[in-house]
This record gives C-alpha cells, sequence and structure tokens, in this order.
C-alpha cells in the first residue's frame, strides 16, 4: 500500500508521530484516540473547515503507521515543541480505557509515557502543567486547550 502522506509540514508530522506513537504504546488504537487525536490535529493544522475535513480524512488514513518513540522525540526541536507534544500524549492516552475495569492510562502507556517523559526532559512545572491542562481539556471537550495551542503554534508549525 502505497501512502501519501498528509498535506502538512515536517514539524506538523512530527508532533503528530510522537503522540501517534503513544496512542499505540499498548498495541491497540481505541477509537476514542483516534477521534481524541483526529480533532486536536485538524484544529491545530487548519483553519477552514473544509481544510480540516480534508485533512481529517488523510489524517486518519496515517493513523495506522507504528512510530518509534525515539526517533519523532529526537525531531523535536524547541521546549514548546515537547510541551505541546507531551500535553496532546497525555491528553490522547487518558481519553480512552478498554474496559471499564482499566485505568485511564493502562500499564504499556504509563510506561510509555514515563519514556516519554524521560526523553524530553521537560522541567517538572513544565509537566505538571500540560498534564493539568490536558485532564482540563478532557474534562471540557477540548476546546479552550486547542485554541490556545493553535494560537501560540499555527505560525511556528508550519514553518
Amino acid at each position: 500500500m502505497n501512502m501519501q502522506p498528509p498535506p502538512i509540514s515536517p514539524r506538523q508530522m512530527n508532533l503528530m508521530r510522537v503522540v501517534l506513537s503513544m496512542a499505540w504504546a499498548d498495541d491497540s488504537l481505541e477509537q476514542k484516540e483516534v477521534d481524541t487525536m483526529l480533532e486536536r490535529f485538524t484544529q491545530l493544522f487548519a483553519t477552514e473547515q473544509q481544510q480540516q475535513a480534508n485533512l481529517q480524512q488523510q489524517l486518519q488514513e496515517y493513523f495506522v503507521q507504528k512510530v518509534p518513540l525515539e526517533e519523532a522525540v529526537a525531531k523535536l526541536t524547541t521546549e514548546a515543541e515537547k510541551e505541546v507534544a507531551l500535553r496532546l500524549s497525555y491528553e490522547v492516552i487518558a481519553s480512552s480505557t478498554r474496559t471499564p475495569e482499566e485505568n485511564a492510562i493502562n500499564r504499556a502507556e504509563g510506561e510509555a509515557y514515563q519514556k516519554l517523559l524521560s526523553l524530553l526532559a521537560l522541567p517538572e512545572a513544565t509537566v505538571e502543567r500540560a498534564e493539568r491542562e490536558a485532564t482540563a481539556s478532557l474534562s471540557k471537550g477540548g476546546k479552550n486547550i486547542v485554541d490556545m495551542l493553535a494560537f501560540q503554534l499555527r505560525e511556528y508549525l508550519n514553518k
């Protein structure tokens, strides 16, 4: 299968690859994780509704790929990119459970998240803020965090 990459910048692609690798950490891509990623990435990467709809379709096809976390994280160059990757990763892995008894973040996802934290090497205050904002975003349907991130990062990620 020869898949065309989605029409996004290399920085956007790399951010998506980090979050995608976290979503695949437990060898399962849950529908809620897919929905969360599609919504957040299209809001972050596109401004017009038609553009978002087209992008959503193209991104979804790309989600079948498993990405090595180390490779994707190594390409994050700024603290801002790292923080966005952390925030979106946390939101995605906390968005679904496979069974009602399972914690929101299962063991495999928790291990992958600890690895992500280690690779990113962000200050503890940044990690706590990112987790707090991701948790608040999940409880409010994600709009506030994405609006803020989109405003801060759209121009930067389009470079």
